[in-house]
């Protein structure tokens, strides 16, 4: 069976994000959802991770600023300014496994995704770094998104979908495409493939080194 797990990046957003787990909630479906630090300042921002715990949702950690990926960013400081700032505001609202997803820049894998030293910090810190196969561009293009999207359900055993709960981007077709993943029976699932997940836990079980940009001591 074609198996789908769902991702919902940069939020939480107070617009979009109620919308995305009120159609969530309806379909009876769990989804991941991957929060950046700077929004965690704010109080009703904060609420909105409250609701998608006790909805049943697994939320991490999507760096503080998402303005550099991390294997990019020269800054001496930049694991303690994006993963450390973000899990500090988050860590009073979300129990149990931490899970890191890297900002991109446009969603393409590659070394620029880590360096050394936020790979390092991920394994001392018991990690789960969640990455994707499936990166519609929901942001770019709210409708178009979803015929990208099924496409690469039907290409993939195993889709991780990578959307965004912010405005203008998946709310509008998201009920649309759950109908049509129900209709194609394609399953739903909180698991995730190994090829996407290269940290689990803080070992290291896939290729981590095509997404860090310098060598890992």
């Amino acid at each position: 069976m074609t198996r789908l797990t769902l991702s919902f990046d940069n939020g939480p957003d107070p617009e979009a994000t109620p919308w995305v787990l009120d159609t969530l909630r309806e379909h009876g479906l769990r989804a991941y959802f991957f929060v950046l630090g700077k929004h965690l300042e704010d109080v009703a921002r904060r609420r909105l991770v409250e609701r998608a715990v006790s909805d049943g949702h697994l939320v991490g950690n999507h760096t503080f600023s998402h303005r550099i990926p991390l294997g990019n960013d020269g800054r001496i400081d930049a694991v303690e300014a994006e993963i450390v700032a973000t899990e500090t505001l988050l860590a009073p609202l979300v129990t149990g496994p931490k899970r890191f997803r890297p900002f991109a820049g446009g969603g393409a894998l590659g070394p620029h995704l880590l360096s050394a030293r936020a790979a390092d910090y991920l394994i001392a810190h018991a990690y789960t770094c969640m990455l994707w196969n499936s990166v519609p561009r929901d942001w770019q293009d709210p409708d178009g998104w979803l015929e990208r999207a099924l496409a690469d359900c039907a290409a993939e055993r195993h889709t991780v979908l990578v959307l965004h709960d912010v405005r203008n981007a998946c709310s509008a077709k998201l009920e649309d495409f759950l109908g049509q993943v129900r209709d194609l029976e394609i399953e739903v699932v909180l698991d995730v493939p190994l090829p996407c997940t290269p940290i689990r836990e803080g070992k290291i079980v896939g290729d981590l080194q095509a997404f860090v940009s310098t060598p890992m001591s």
